[in-house]
């Protein structure tokens, strides 16, 4: 599954697309921008790196990240819904995670959360993609949001 080939099956079910993005920085929203005629199906994105973005753009709550931290499922959640939420969009994909260098014991290098959600609901998880390097992890998950996105839009799985 490409990026084209994503953006193909949601133009076919008139489905638009939105992404919340932290430590991927906006890599979801140009590996789908760079499609020529992408504008048929993504809505917008969230480049929402520091708390406060999250807050302020996407409704996060403070008391949310203050309890379990930015790094997580809780948070993904929320992102992804807010997504929804400040936008047209029928699917809205998050990431939050840690690229590296660095990380924590209880955080580690390479942790990252996803959030998938639509009208009916938003589904989470957390992919452990170690410690590869913060390009690979970064590259890594946005693969892994395309892939979030094929799978809610209806996309065979590979």
């Amino acid at each position: 599954m490409t990026p084209s080939d994503l953006l193909d099956l949601c133009k076919a079910k008139g489905l638009r697309i939105a992404t919340a993005e932290s430590c991927t920085g906006g890599m979801v929203a140009v590996a789908l921008t760079d499609v020529a005629g992408s504008s048929a199906v993504f809505e917008r994105g969230f480049v929402t790196y520091t708390n406060t973005a999250k807050t302020e753009m996407l409704g996060v709550r403070e008391a949310t990240l203050a309890a379990v931290g930015a790094v997580s499922e809780e948070v993904a959640r929320e992102m992804a819904l807010g997504a929804l939420v400040n936008s047209d969009a029928d699917i809205a994909v998050s990431i939050t995670g840690i690229a590296g260098p660095g990380g924590s014991e209880f955080k580690p290098e390479g942790r990252v959360c996803f959030g998938i959600a639509d009208k009916t609901g938003c589904t989470t998880e957390t992919i452990e993609f170690g410690a590869l390097g913060r390009t690979e992890v970064r590259m890594a998950a946005r693969n892994h949001a395309l892939q979030l996105l094929w799978r809610k839009a209806g996309g065979p799985k590979d």
